[in-house]
């Protein structure tokens, strides 16, 4: 008996030690491919325009208490004034068309497209322009004015730059930047929605905003040729 206990307790530290190495073993190659990519901390200074294709602006909503419903905007536009010698003098602003949400739910989008939310016939736009980027901690904090619904305030959230590719042949650079950040619907007169019996709100106030932007930089015109004479 007891050496069938130090048996199984052998192969468990056995397993656990091959997880491990498993787990650093993936954590080099992603780190591999990365640096493969060119990937480096600082690029250079100039303005990266968010790529459709490869950026979130997103949103989620708790319901009934349960679970958080995600949405997005399908359409936007916008831009990084990035410094690389004082990153605390950069820039961004965007602009996202209203109409161009998307929950996966056709019937739930026109709700959001109507007056009990977004109103998009009256107010086809939010958008947001930094007014302030300082360096807090370990951390960066962006605050700028939000515009929601003709409603605009001030609001301040962290964010990251996860990294930047070099430019090459095809293009001047790109960058990376996560936020997240929350807000009250109600401070921007989004009041649809009431309690249930039970006093849970069947939306929360608190909407999570997510945003996973990926910016490029445009590539230099080449340098004109001095004609020959």
């Amino acid at each position: 008996m007891k050496r069938t206990v130090f048996l199984f307790v052998g192969l468990l530290i056995a397993g656990f030690v091959l997880l491990q190495t498993g787990a650093e073993a993936v954590k080099l190659t992603q780190a591999e491919r990365f640096e493969a990519l060119g990937a480096v901390q600082t690029g250079e200074s100039g303005t990266y325009n968010l790529d459709r294709a490869h950026s979130f602006i997103g949103f989620k909503v708790k319901h009934m208490g349960l679970i958080e419903v995600p949405g997005y905007f399908r359409d936007f536009t916008g831009a990084i004034n990035y410094d690389a010698k004082d990153p605390a003098k950069s820039s961004v602003q965007f602009t996202a068309k209203a109409t161009s949400v998307d929950t996966g739910v056709v019937n739930r989008d026109n709700h959001l497209r109507s007056a009990d939310f977004f109103e998009v016939e009256k107010f086809p736009e939010l958008s947001f322009k930094s007014t302030k980027v300082e360096k807090r901690g370990a951390s960066w904090m962006v605050t700028g004015d939000f515009t929601l619904k003709g409603v605009t305030k001030s609001i301040s959230f962290p964010f990251s730059i996860t990294g930047f590719i070099p430019p090459d042949q095809r293009s001047g650079g790109k960058m990376g930047v996560t936020a997240e950040t929350s807000l009250n619907r109600r401070d921007y007169g989004v009041n649809y929605g009431g309690n249930m019996p039970n006093g849970v709100p069947t939306l929360s106030d608190e909407v999570k905003i997510v945003l996973q932007i990926e910016a490029n930089r445009p590539r230099p015109a080449p340098a004109a040729t001095p004609a020959s004479e």
